[in-house]
């Protein structure tokens, strides 16, 4: 069985990757390594805790001797590295955390890969490895021309600690291709949303504030416009550039999907209040404007030609239809939202695995 270490795997779209391989591949054996902080949730992989193709292990890519000795003891085919920082408003304060992890823990696994595989790369290129880095459209900075999109030539002009920390570690990973003949693929994907999203972010928080009659954050006017994607065609886009993709090639990922940001929460209100059975308005009386984020990118698209005309993969719902499907998941699963903004997810897994 060729083995797999998916990293973060525990995470949002981490888990729906773990899931799909899991399931998709039965002579695969996936490894999903998670160090488990706020936003890794095993609870996410219940359905495929006990496959026997299925192996989770706890560790921090910031650790390199612990990685160092994972790959020395398992002989992994592939990598599909996920396990990063990811929300904007905590890396501008604590932009270090997001260093440490986003760009000293990529080095550090580039590293364990390359000391691991150094025998193919000594052949100028391993074709029977791959290390997959997966990355955000954020790297690329902001658009004002709507007619302008990100390509995977676009320059790079990150302007969050968060998508500096990503842009770093994507150069890194080019880097290691170039010096180390590392047998690499980036992708980089426009904003998610989907089951198992940690309600710090946009969608997950709306829908949570709306079932709690609280206050719905909008921040500024709400005019900032992202491109939104259904995590599990996400995860299957990750899967085809796996496969298929050209080493040492950038591949991006996005949704022909753009919405400004109070467009999508009166949406996301109507549904809400729809499904909850409630007056019409009584979700958008909700919305609350706040003082605007620092820094904060006025709009992102992504054009993803190149992975639709080179390897066939494209979006397969409309975002309508994603979002309904994504408010009956939070309200199908209280009991899993009740336990991740409380926080009790956690001592379950502290006393498992420590």
């Amino acid at each position: 069985m060729k083995k797999i270490l998916i990293t973060g795997g525990a995470g949002f779209i981490g888990s729906h990757v773990v899931r799909r391989f899991v399931n998709q591949y039965p002579d695969y054996h996936i490894y999903n390594l998670d160090a488990l902080t706020y936003a890794g949730n095993l609870e996410n992989l219940r359905d495929v805790e006990d496959a026997a193709n299925y192996t989770f292990v706890k560790g921090d890519i910031t650790d390199a001797v612990f990685l160092d000795e994972l790959f020395a003891n398992t002989d992994f085919y592939g990598v599909v590295h996920l396990a990063a920082e990811s929300h904007v408003d905590r890396s501008i304060s604590d932009p270090l955390a997001f260093v440490v992890t986003n760009v000293i823990g990529t080095v550090n696994l580039l590293n364990a890969a390359r000391k691991a595989w150094k025998d193919d790369l000594a052949n100028r290129g391993a074709t029977n490895r791959l290390f997959y880095h997966v990355s955000t459209d954020e790297v690329y900075g902001e658009l004002h021309d709507p007619n302008e999109f990100f390509l995977e030539t676009t320059s790079y002009d990150p302007r969050s600690p968060y998508s500096a920390s990503k842009a770093s570690s994507d150069h890194f990973v080019r880097a290691y291709h170039n010096t180390y003949k590392m047998p690499v693929v980036i992708s980089n994907c426009s904003n998610n949303y989907g089951p198992n999203h940690f309600p710090e972010k946009l969608i997950p928080l709306m829908i949570h504030n709306i079932m709690q009659k609280k206050p719905l954050p909008v921040y500024g006017k709400g005019e900032n416009v992202r491109d939104w994607l259904y995590v599990e065609d996400h995860a299957r886009a990750i899967d085809t550039i796996f496969h298929r993709g050209k080493v040492g090639e950038t591949y991006n990922i996005g949704g022909h999907n753009e919405w400004k940001n109070l467009d999508l929460v009166l949406l996301l209100c109507k549904i809400m209040d729809d499904k909850l059975g409630r007056e019409p308005g009584t979700a958008e009386s909700l919305i609350t404007y706040v003082t605007d984020r620092a820094g904060h990118d006025l709009r992102y698209a992504i054009d993803a030609t190149r992975l639709k005309t080179e390897l066939g993969w494209e979006p397969s719902l409309q975002f309508e239809e994603g979002l309904e499907k994504t408010v009956d998941w939070y309200l199908e699963n209280q009991a899993w939202l009740d336990n991740v903004t409380s926080g009790n997810y956690k001592k379950y897994y502290e006393e498992m695995y420590g």
